[in-house]
């Protein structure tokens, strides 16, 4: 089953024998003389950290049209790098399943019926894959791995506080985000700077990953007492957004850190514990929740409303739109639609039920399968295979040399997890705030690869 594993997820392969015959890879180099002439180029990582940096400072406070301009300023960067390397870009599994989801994108723009609209998506998912690329260059040192991380916790601690603020002392309703019929209709639920308290909830599972990633990480009292700070925050302001499927992806990334936990720990604790920690930290934890939930009336009735099926108008929203995807989806499911909500906004009206107009599909699966048919969904989900495999891989030989860096991975784990449970029922991660984080964790894994270092004749 090890074996299968493996080949499965791809750690025995070594990029060596892919650069030995791929025409592609010759480009890399082209401009090394140049390089080493260059000033500017000296400092050529830190300047890829400084565009990397840009987009998590600008992403929650600014129109998306600027965060796009800096990720094409990346994207153009990183192809300078990439052309002027003189030791090798570090090419790795997921790399290569990058490439094969980006492939299928461009041939689903190929046999789409909306080719035009396609292809702006397909142009948008080759920024973010371009700013993965950059990511996991520079990522490869602590060094700068630390600096994001930080500025990456007061970002979101800038956005946390504004959204507690609005809690407290109360903040305009932008949409009908509550069910009208519920007792919960003129409940405030936050948005912060993100003017959507879903897209909050998104938004803050991936820096909670690494505040709690911070709080092991870090050894000085003052920058832990700064990440239990944030893991406060933004704890308590992805529960005032009141979004139930980011309460399940909080939930699920918690659980995650706890599984990471036994797993870095679990040769330093006695025989009872490494048995019974789990089962009592989650019981306990369950019996708490259970708890809250019996106290707290609007905490009661938010998580009832997950169970009232189409009686919550939020529900029977979402299952008509899920109908309709899934008809969209049997009608092309080999490519789908073409990637991007241009393409899918011009699709779903021949398919939509009267008056339940939809921007996505309500479900980062569905949506997957709709743009990219199952040939696009099922390398996304071999995509996730290789970067928990490289990542727990990674992870244990950071904890047998016993670097903390490996909170740091696992903070990008759990809030991968987070957030894919978050994506069962909401389609926030299409959104630049958060798809870009989504592959800062997963280019936060892909740096760690070199720790596995196979042998190039080693069984693929």
């Amino acid at each position: 089953m090890n074996t299968v594993w493996r080949r499965l997820t791809l750690l025995n392969w070594h990029p060596a024998r892919w650069r030995g015959g791929s025409y592609l890879y010759h480009l890399v180099g082209l401009l090394g003389p140049w390089r080493a002439e260059s000033w500017l180029l000296r400092y050529g990582d830190w300047l890829g950290t400084l565009l990397v940096a840009l987009v998590l400072l600008l992403g929650p406070f600014v129109p998306t049209g600027i965060v796009g301009l800096v990720l094409v300023g990346g994207a153009g960067y990183w192809l300078l790098l990439t052309l002027t390397e003189t030791e090798g870009p570090s090419v790795t599994p997921i790399h290569l399943l990058v490439c094969l989801y980006w492939a299928v994108a461009l041939l689903a723009v190929a046999f789409s019926p909306v080719k035009s609209a396609a292809l702006s998506g397909w142009m948008e998912l080759t920024l973010y894959l371009l700013q993965f690329a950059l990511a996991a260059r520079v990522l490869r040192s602590p060094s700068r791995t630390n600096i994001l991380v930080v500025l990456l916790l007061l970002v979101s601690l800038v956005v946390g506080v504004y959204g507690v603020r609005q809690q407290f002392f109360g903040a305009e309703q932008l949409a009908t985000w509550n069910d009208p019929t519920s007792t919960l209709a003129g409940n405030t639920r936050v948005y912060s700077y993100l003017g959507n308290p879903n897209l909050l909830a998104g938004y803050l599972l991936l820096p909670l990953g690494f505040s709690i990633a911070a709080l092991f990480a870090w050894r000085r009292w003052l920058p832990k007492t700064l990440a239990l700070l944030a893991i406060v925050i933004n704890g308590a302001c992805l529960y005032f957004t009141d979004s139930r499927g980011g309460w399940i992806g909080m939930l699920v990334l918690l659980v995650a850190w706890l599984l990471l936990l036994r797993v870095w720990w679990r040769e330093r604790l006695p025989r009872f514990w490494r048995r019974w920690l789990l089962p009592l930290v989650l019981g306990g934890a369950a019996v708490v929740l259970l708890g809250a939930i019996a106290a707290l009336e609007p905490l009661r009735l938010r998580v009832m409303s997950i169970f009232a099926g189409r009686e919550d108008s939020s529900n029977n929203f979402r299952l008509n739109v899920w109908l309709a995807v899934i008809e969209m989806i049997r009608d092309r499911p080999l490519l789908g639609i073409g990637p991007g909500n241009d393409a899918f906004e011009a699709v779903y009206p021949l398919y939509m039920q009267p008056r339940f107009t939809a921007l996505s599909a309500y479900s980062i699966y569905l949506e997957i399968a709709a743009e990219l048919g199952f040939l696009g969904l099922g390398l996304f989900v071999w995509l996730l295979a290789v970067t928990l495999g490289g990542g727990l891989q990674a992870l244990e030989r950071l904890r047998q040399r016993g670097d903390a860096q490996g909170f740091w991975l696992m903070g990008a784990l759990a809030a991968l997890a987070g957030l894919l449970a978050h994506g069962l029922v909401d389609t926030v991660w299409y959104r630049p705030q958060i798809q870009t984080l989504w592959w800062f964790c997963v280019a936060l894994i892909a740096s760690r690869y070199p720790l596995l270092a196979p042998h190039p004749d080693s069984e693929t």
